[in-house]
């Protein structure tokens, strides 16, 4: 099989991830990124290259285990492999590769031996509590194996109440060793585009209080699962949906489903509604009957989102409001694979999301554990992100202490409208700026950390600044030698002085397009423009 590029730079940059003696790396793939085929490589090369070496791989749900393990097979037929799930009726043990489901072996650890690598799919699933089975199953190998290592592969590097993988107490991950950005993806026709059209009924979430960083799902059904709530979406659903095949609509409990489906059915829509209750037999026939377009809508609770995949969805109706930022980009991913007669996912989002999380190519992420319990008990340091090399930081941090990013001044809170944001940011409306400045500095960050690249635009008066970590390993460096290919086109130099020696590959852009990405203003397209000479 021919892998990617970004395909094999993300095993690559896993493998140089151990190989700087790092800890446990998430691997970050949007839907349509062929997680499968990076998982299954990873795999046949470290059993191929590391003689005896044990793997386990697991996930939550039956479907995913058989997935996984077909797409290994296909890669390489004679794999070494075998499948421990109770959904599956397979009990297998003693195979170098085993796919497992959580649920099944969580106490059963000791059962499996000496393993050295786990690796989770799907791993914005794992909990922030401890005591989970992914903890337990963890702690049990390694009794076995001290030095377990731990692969995480995700589409959303958070969990759903929105925390970091990687950040906090008792984090299993570490770091992002690899992630592949959706508009890569989108520009070379892996992924197809969303779109987004504001309806006029409004989700307002005023009033509404939070349990474990979401809102209360009965205090959302008392507010919004009413029959002039229902009937006004409808009513714009199929009006902005007149040209759409392939509905999916995310509701906030099993009535409101149901009363969602049958005011579609009601105004001549073939649609069905899919639950946790859902007997199993009928909701294969539904979903086989939905991708084959004998049904035009489905209605679901929490089910069809990470998973779920029917490639002919082109459009999205966002009909429960969340402060999930992981949940978000799951519903979100559900338009994104690309299909025959498909040029892009509608996304009428009637609940806030948008304007809440950002568009899902520049979301806006929540580090900050949970609050003080109230009793004196004390909750998780609060924490920020650096854009440029996505260092954890204090909150009250103005320099990153990795890149050296400054943070801008902090704004007044505003009260937020109705979304007329777009849900991706490279599919919103462009506007083209003129560069009138440009200039290439070395940054020296303090206490002797890695030096990196400081960019400068000057665009209507304003200098923004770029921050591209040519030193750095990791994330950062595989962001700076994206930099590097999209603005010369050239080798990337090895370090920030072999950059400042070869600016003059550097094309200074005439226009460029910049974009509000949470608070920071940041350069997201450029053209035009002449080589800057030599330096």
């Amino acid at each position: 099989m021919q892998l990617r590029d970004y395909q094999s730079e993300a095993i690559e940059a896993t493998y140089q991830w151990f190989a700087d003696g790092k800890g446990n790396p998430l691997i970050v793939a949007p839907t349509g990124a062929g997680k499968s085929v990076i998982l299954s490589e990873f795999i046949r090369r470290a059993i191929t290259d590391y003689e005896g070496t044990r793997i386990i791989c697991a996930t939550h749900v039956k479907e995913l285990i058989a997935q996984n393990c077909a797409a290994l097979t296909r890669l390489w037929p004679q794999a070494p492999v075998g499948i421990y799930s109770a959904g599956l009726g397979r009990r297998q043990m003693g195979r170098q590769i085993t796919f497992v489901g959580i649920q099944s072996v969580a106490k059963k650890a000791a059962q499996f031996g000496y393993v050295d690598l786990l690796i989770v799919d799907e791993c914005h699933l794992i909990p922030r509590s401890g005591g989970t089975q992914y903890q337990r199953f963890i702690d049990g190998l390694k009794e076995t194996n001290p030095d377990l290592k731990v692969v995480g592969l995700t589409a959303t590097p958070f969990r759903l109440d929105s925390g970091r993988l990687d950040a906090g107490d008792g984090a299993i991950f570490d770091g992002i060793a690899y992630d592949i950005p959706i508009p890569l993806l989108v520009n070379r026709g892996y992924l197809s585009p969303l779109i987004s059209k504001r309806p006029d009924t409004v989700m307002d979430t005023a009033g509404l209080h939070t349990r474990a960083g979401e809102f209360i799902d009965k205090e959302m059904d008392e507010k919004f699962n009413t029959e002039s709530v229902t009937r006004a979406a409808v009513g714009e659903i199929i009006h902005l949906g007149q040209d759409r095949k392939s509905w999916l609509l995310f509701c906030i409990s099993v009535d409101h489903a149901m009363a969602v489906r049958d005011e579609l059915r009601a105004k001549g829509i073939a649609a069905e509604c899919v639950t946790g209750a859902t007997d199993k037999g009928e909701r294969a026939r539904i979903l086989a009957d939905f991708k084959a377009g004998h049904i035009r809508a489905v209605t679901n609770v929490n089910v069809l989102t990470t998973g779920f995949d029917a490639p002919a969805t082109d459009l999205l109706a966002f009909l429960r409001p969340t402060q999930s930022l992981g949940l978000y980009m799951q519903m979100a991913g559900r338009a994104m694979r690309v299909a025959d007669s498909k040029d892009n996912g509608l996304v009428l989002d009637f609940a806030g999301n948008v304007a809440r999380h950002g568009p899902v190519d520049a979301v806006n992420v929540t580090d900050a554990g949970p609050k003080s319990k109230g009793d004196g008990e004390p909750g998780e340091a609060p924490s920020k992100t650096c854009p440029e090399c996505q260092s954890i930081l204090w909150i009250a941090a103005r320099e990153c202490t990795d890149c050296g990013f400054v943070f801008p001044e902090p704004e007044p809170k505003i009260e937020r409208t109705a979304s007329t944001d777009a849900i991706m940011n490279m599919t919103a409306h462009e506007e083209w700026l003129p560069v009138t400045d440009f200039a290439v500095t070395k940054h020296n960050p303090r206490d002797g950390r890695p030096v990196s690249l400081r960019v400068e635009y000057l665009v209507n008066g304003k200098v923004i600044k770029e921050w591209v970590c040519l030193d750095h390993t990791g994330f950062p460096r595989q962001k700076a030698v994206q930099w590097w290919h999209q603005n010369a086109g050239t080798t990337p130099p090895d370090s920030v002085d072999d950059a400042i020696q070869r600016q003059g590959e550097i094309r200074v852009p005439d226009e460029v397009v910049v974009r509000k990405e949470g608070k920071f203003q940041k350069i997201t397209r450029a053209r035009g423009g002449e080589l800057r000479g030599a330096a």
